[in-house]
């Protein structure tokens, strides 16, 4: 089992993330530790956001006050909800959060049921929680959790599948080579994308475009690719490298089979509605494209937009990175096409909210249910005022926090150090 801890400062987006899963029937609420339930049973993102305001409130100087945490057994392993419940509760008592509020959501939108926790570090008395040796902590939890309950042990390199770093292209720190190589050569293992256009939307994200060569050589017609290297503003800052030098998995032919096999699985991928969900979310709890894109951002969502050179939107692609997929607008629905967005931000025509099938209403229909006894769970009463800043599943480089494998190898090297 492998346990990835994100750590950031917006309680809201942390919850949407998780109930825009439950309510397009890819999630459940598993668990609630010391958070009222409500009298039907129903919750919304805006309850359960008040529920942890005493919390934030009270904080006296913690930035990061958001916890989320995501914990994964092996595909193979079959756990009961009463099992996810109790792991949960272990986690997180020996991780020192058993006192703390926190919310325990499963996850079945991918081919291996998870679960993710949503919690604070900030005490009712506004005092951080020590979280120093958090990750070799939570690794020795997830090896104790694999012997108790049975479940595979996550090898050396099923962890390093889960946990690949893929990083940006740095054009500044030169070998720019070598640093496409390490994208390329592995990035289309771990994200379905099922265009040429998707592809480079995709590898927009690690400063990197590719480009189709065609050509004629002793006769015969010739077809390949290039990739070139992009500074942070999307300009070409590298010579073009054929993509013989990356191996054939970056080649055309492969990508062209990698294009058939992603649209058959994407048909019937369950992501796809939340993720569409989630768009229709964005779209209408924002006014412009700067908060549309960080809202995405921070439910672990990039929106890569194309524009010509008149300004106008041309395509739009949003890339889900827990589902690892790629979907252009319109094929997610044909109200986030390329055509909707230019008429909403260079034209100032927003779209018109649903009636019918409306996330909005989903999500936030509930925000003044009853509790039962409020006070058995939050001792006092504090301020409104929380921070509000951003919270990502993704870090500043836009892949996902694998601190855990970082640490594992950094441990290895140790070992070897001491044997010599």
């Amino acid at each position: 089992m492998i346990a990835k801890i994100g750590k950031g400062s917006n309680m809201y987006g942390a919850i949407l993330y998780n109930q825009q899963k439950v309510e397009t029937e890819n999630g459940a609420v598993l668990l609630l530790n010391r958070i009222p339930d409500t009298v039907d049973g129903r919750y919304s993102v805006a309850y359960f956001n008040r529920c942890f305001e005493p919390y934030l409130s009270a904080n006296n100087k913690t930035e990061k006050t958001v916890r989320h945490i995501s914990l994964n057994p092996d595909p193979k392993d079959k756990v009961s909800d009463e099992q996810f419940t109790e792991m949960a509760q272990d986690y997180m008592e020996r991780m020192g959060y058993g006192n703390q509020p926190y919310i325990v959501f499963k996850h079945t939108d991918i081919d291996r049921t998870h679960i993710h926790i949503v919690s604070t570090c900030v005490g009712i008395d506004g005092k951080k929680i020590p979280d120093d040796y958090d990750h070799p902590r939570s690794m020795a939890i997830c090896r104790d959790l694999e012997t108790k309950y049975n479940l595979h042990k996550a090898t050396e390199q099923e962890q390093k599948q889960a946990n690949k770093v893929f990083k940006p292209v740095d054009h500044k720190n030169g070998d720019i080579k070598s640093q496409i190589a390490s994208i390329v050569r592995h990035l289309p293992k771990y994200y379905s994308f099922s265009t040429m256009g998707s592809y480079n939307a995709l590898l927009s994200l690690f400063n990197i475009t590719v480009e189709e060569v065609r050509g004629e050589r002793n006769g015969q017609a010739v077809n390949g690719l290039v990739y070139v290297a992009l500074d942070e503003n999307g300009n070409k800052v590298s010579n073009p490298f054929k993509s013989s030098l990356f191996g054939k998995d970056a080649g055309i032919a492969w990508l062209q089979k990698h294009f058939e096999q992603a649209k058959v699985k994407m048909k019937t991928n369950p992501a796809r509605s939340v993720l569409k969900n989630t768009v229709e979310l964005a779209m209408h709890t924002t006014s412009n494209e700067t908060d549309f894109k960080k809202q995405l951002t921070e439910q672990g969502i990039n929106t890569v937009v194309r524009r010509n050179n008149e300004g106008r939107i041309y395509g739009i692609t949003f890339i889900g990175h827990e589902s690892r997929s790629v979907w252009n607008g319109s094929a997610l629905d044909r109200n986030l096409s390329a055509n909707v967005f230019n008429d909403w931000w260079n034209n100032g025509n927003k779209p018109e909210l649903k009636t019918q099938d409306n996330p909005v209403s989903k999500t936030n229909a509930i925000d003044n249910q009853p509790t039962k006894d409020l006070f058995e769970f939050i001792p006092q009463e504090h301020s409104q005022n929380f921070d509000m800043g951003l919270f990502s599943l993704l870090p500043e480089s836009q892949c996902v926090d694998y601190e855990e494998e970082q640490f594992a190898n950094r441990m290895k090297k140790k070992k070897k150090g001491r044997g010599l």
